[in-house]
């Protein structure tokens, strides 16, 4: 079972860089727990794919959203600015959540 969700997204300017909304909850379609990401931050490393490239990248909840940090390398590759309008895959960099005995419970 593909768990990659195709949708088209537009790159909006955030007050931390460039992002596009995730039209979904990444637990509820995936079943994947957010993890913690980096100190004061929690969300899912998502692998992105557009224009043939692939890229890692991470969904950060936010507002009651979820938003696909763009990346540097992502920005340049594909020459995004805000507004520009994205053809996107993005799938769980995790397949399978972690067992109970994984994350030592």
């Amino acid at each position: 079972m593909s768990r990659t969700e195709r949708f088209e997204a537009v790159v909006l300017e955030g007050h931390k860089g460039l992002a596009f909304e995730l039209p979904f909850d990444p637990a509820q379609r995936w079943g994947v727990p957010e993890e913690r990401l980096w100190p004061g931050r929690r969300g899912w490393r998502v692998k992105v794919s557009m224009w043939r490239a692939r890229f890692e990248s991470f969904v950060v909840p936010r507002s009651r959203r979820f938003w696909v940090l763009v990346s540097e390398e992502m920005r340049r590759s594909g020459r995004l600015r805000a507004g520009s309008r994205v053809d996107v895959a993005v799938a769980p960099a995790s397949l399978t959540p972690p067992s109970p005995a994984g994350r030592g419970l």
